[in-house]
């Protein structure tokens, strides 16, 4: 029953373990989340020079993706509670599907909670980022053009996408390890690989994928067009 349950559990074990991890990660190499912050700035000192429909055409379709995902999460979170009614149904099928066959009704309904409790934590990440998103375009369009936005203005504009981005990325790795969970009615071991897995797959995308080379690659050449463009605004700069 004790290892059963640890299996059950592994998933959501993982998913926060690595939520606390990748920060601690972040500081000595960069992921693409922490990348894909320094475009935001950008994109935010870019918009505070411009007037047109361009930015909120972005925010809204990034908005549209979240909303759709929150919905999911409720779909899902619903679907899965209506199994807790079906469970007899439930545990004939297990009894063919089940590598282990050992799995009784009370593991089964735990292990539906976990299920349970991975979506729901994924609805109310989707939601949070939505919020916060929302927030964003708000101070986006209360932005006066009439002047030069400073650094302060910029910086909080980019911190409140940049929050929206980290809950939306916390509730898709919830999608992730919930998925992973699928694999214990098979086998409870079938889940700790594929939670393993799954936690391989981020780390490849968030740190080693062609997407982190790509935007690391973009930043260095806007860091570059910058340095090049102060040294020809202040040429003489170099002589003191």
């Amino acid at each position: 029953m004790t290892t059963t349950l640890l299996t059950s559990l592994f998933p959501l074990f993982a998913y926060y373990a690595y939520n606390f991890i990748v920060p601690l990660v972040e500081r000595r190499r960069p992921s693409l989340s922490s990348i894909m912050n320094m475009q935001r700035r950008r994109w935010v000192s870019n918009a505070t020079r411009r007037e047109s429909p361009f930015d909120a055409i972005l925010s809204g379709n990034i908005m549209g993706s979240v909303s759709f995902l929150a919905s999911t999460s409720v779909l899902l979170a619903l679907a899965v509670f209506a199994v807790f009614g079906q469970t007899p149904t439930l545990m004939e099928t297990l009894d063919t599907l089940s590598v282990d066959n050992t799995f009784t009704v009370g593991d089964v309904q735990i292990h539906l909670m976990v299920m349970l409790v991975m979506f729901v934590l994924a609805f109310f990440a989707f939601t949070l980022s939505l919020r916060q998103f929302n927030h964003y375009c708000i101070m986006l369009g209360a932005l006066d053009h009439d002047r030069v936005a400073s650094e302060e203005e910029i910086d909080a504009i980019t911190r409140m996408n940049a929050l929206g981005a980290k809950n939306f990325n916390s509730g898709i790795r919830a999608y992730y390890f919930a998925v992973s969970t699928v694999a214990w009615f098979v086998s409870e071991w079938l889940a700790v690989a594929a939670c393993l897995a799954t936690v391989l797959i981020i780390v490849q995308r968030e740190f080693f994928s062609t997407a982190h080379r790509a935007a690391a690659s973009a930043a260095v050449s806007a860091a570059r067009h910058r340095q090049k463009a102060a040294a020809e605004a202040n040429p003489g700069q170099d002589e003191f």
